[in-house]
């Protein structure tokens, strides 16, 4: 039997609006209410991961940061893997060598040292992507993270790692040129201090090695004297991998990339069509040994 549900946010739990829809809430409330714990396992920081949730009410523990920190239901946080100095230094070699930008998150924000930079690249990726871009939306977004003090834009990165009491958690990089995506990542990749994945195709995620998704999930078990057996896991992307990996009921979404459906035991609906609360149905009803 499951007694923990491990869900993915953007191109998963979230449809394109970002929301989380009445068929998932409903899902999650009624496998909470048989004694499951249902937890969040994103890339996002919880300062933005829990925007999406809030309006639905749901209480539930957050795998934040690929698992570069985690927070219980109260979301006081329970564990944090840093990157060190050694690690940053790495990193942002690399990432300059390839020219590609990045933004940094800390225990307190996101840093980043041009928001119409930020701008530029989103709308690159998404024309990249076939997507039509709304840019008045994007920039309407990035301004909304910068007011409410999620986003910050600082002239160098280097004051933030000189900061006393903030630690780095994890670096983003993008670049629609997914060349130098590629070459970047196995350019990482080859620390093995280091945990390399993605939440899109044009973009990397780089955090501590003992910051995945799939590690976070293994101690949330042990918190709860479960083994993986009982896990039930949904991703859409790179990043989610860790989590398939280790859990019995691996979904992955019709929407998911190729490499994370040959991982996965299952494919969940499509996020658009609450793909998550109907996997999870489908697991409660015991319609999916």
């Amino acid at each position: 039997m499951v007694k923990l549900i491990a869900t993915d946010m953007d191109g998963t739990l979230l449809n394109s609006a970002h929301e989380v829809s009445e068929e998932n809430i409903k899902a999650i409330q009624y496998a909470q209410s048989k004694g499951v714990t249902v937890a969040i396992a994103t890339g996002r920081a919880f300062y933005e991961a829990n925007t999406p949730v809030k309006p639905t009410g749901l209480k539930m523990p957050f795998i934040c940061l690929n698992g570069a920190e985690v927070r219980d239901e109260d979301f006081n946080i329970i564990y944090t893997s840093k990157l060190n100095n050694e690690q940053i230094k790495r990193i942002t070699n690399v990432l300059k060598q390839h020219d590609l930008y990045y933004q940094v998150y800390t225990s307190a924000r996101i840093y980043t040292e041009d928001k119409e930079k930020d701008l530029h690249i989103y709308i690159d990726i998404a024309e990249k992507m076939g997507h039509t871009p709304d840019v008045e939306k994007i920039r309407r977004s990035i301004q909304k993270r910068i007011d409410n003090g999620s986003l910050k834009e600082v002239q160098s990165y280097d004051e933030i790692y000189e900061r006393d009491g903030e630690i780095v958690l994890k670096f983003l990089a993008f670049s629609s040129d997914l060349d130098k995506i590629d070459a970047a990542k196995e350019a990482l990749a080859s620390y093995n201090s280091l945990a390399v994945s993605s939440s899109s195709r044009g973009n990397i995620e780089i955090t501590h090695n003992d910051a995945q998704k799939g590690i976070a999930l293994q101690a949330i078990c042990e918190q709860l004297n479960i083994t993986m057996d009982e896990v039930m896991a949904i991703g859409d992307n790179l990043n989610d991998v860790s989590m398939l990996e280790r859990a019995k009921y691996s979904f992955a979404m019709s929407n998911g990339a190729e490499e994370v459906k040959q991982v996965a035991k299952f494919i969940a609906g499509d996020n658009e069509e609450s793909g998550v609360g109907r996997a999870i149905m489908q697991v409660m009803n015991g319609e999916i040994e």
